[in-house]
């Protein structure tokens, strides 16, 4: 698909960039997809429910993105610094998957910056709805400054804003850029900047791209795919709170180099410092 102006983000990775189920497993994966794929549905109902403005909803959040999580066989390593509760916070995090919302809900929940083709998916339509995520047209560049009033507004009520600024997906070996314009809700709002480094990788501590949902990539192939990897751990870094300033461009590259690492991928926090709370068991 062509770029309809320059501000469209457009990943360069393609297909060939994920691997696909181990050969020889092809019963036992569909078997152990269909299943997993089953329990994540059933799930599905309960999303509304994080809508309700009852006492511990946030307990509530996590608990369910953990659970889903666990259906798909993928646990979480948090690691670097706390998990700071403050009022009205940015989130931003690079993009791989579909599968970083309930990552980033598991850790760190909140309200997402999603694309308004979503609202138009049957069911997920409208649970999307109902837990005010906040749409974004990729293609329509016009209408961005009232998304970016929308999370200015969220921002200054005190409600925690999660965005992925790449603006797509990922493969997760190879990255976009953070383009700036969510960013000027931080200024707009004057609220600080949670910069999280998501990482996915094989029981071995390699790189996986097996959760990467890119290019022509469909769900049921995405869900193949990660339930065929078992074990997969996602590895979130939390990196220092980054203050707003006045300019947005060098707000988005400050929070772009804190979640790109120059040398290898992280190791998971040694014993004493691993936060079990946060660790979901394949």
């Amino acid at each position: 698909m062509n770029a309809p102006h320059a501000w469209l983000p457009r990943a360069t990775c393609m297909s060939d960039c994920v691997a696909g189920p181990p050969p020889g497993r092809a019963a036992r994966v569909l078997a152990r997809t269909v299943c997993r794929s089953v329990l994540v549905l059933l799930m599905l109902p309960l999303m509304p429910l994080l809508a309700v403005p009852v006492p511990g909803r946030r307990r509530w959040q996590r608990g369910y993105c953990r659970a889903v999580l666990r259906c798909l066989g993928i646990r979480i390593t948090v690691f670097g610094g706390p998990v700071r509760n403050v009022s009205g916070v940015l989130v931003v995090a690079g993009h791989v998957s579909w599968v970083d919302v309930f990552v980033i809900g598991a850790v760190l929940p909140g309200s997402f910056v999603a694309k308004s083709e979503m609202l138009q998916w049957p069911a997920l339509g409208a649970v999307a709805r109902l837990v005010k995520v906040i749409p974004i047209d990729r293609a329509s560049l016009r209408r961005l400054p009232e998304v970016v009033r929308t999370v200015a507004d969220r921002l200054r009520a005190g409600h925690t804003v999660v965005a992925f600024p790449e603006g797509t997906t990922w493969c997760g070996r190879a990255h976009g850029q953070f383009r700036p314009a969510m960013f000027q809700a931080a200024i707009d709002a004057q609220r600080a900047v949670q910069p999280l480094r998501l990482s996915y990788h094989h029981r071995d501590g390699a790189l996986s791209t097996a959760a990467a949902y890119i290019g022509d990539d469909t769900l049921w192939a995405s869900l193949r795919r990660i339930v065929a990897a078992r074990g997969t751990e996602v590895r979130v870094g939390v990196e220092s709170l980054q203050l707003p300033g006045q300019d947005r461009r060098e707000l988005a590259d400050r929070c772009q180099r804190a979640v790109r690492d120059t040398g290898d991928d992280p190791t998971p926090a040694r014993p004493t410092e691993h936060r079990s709370h946060h660790t979901l068991a394949a």
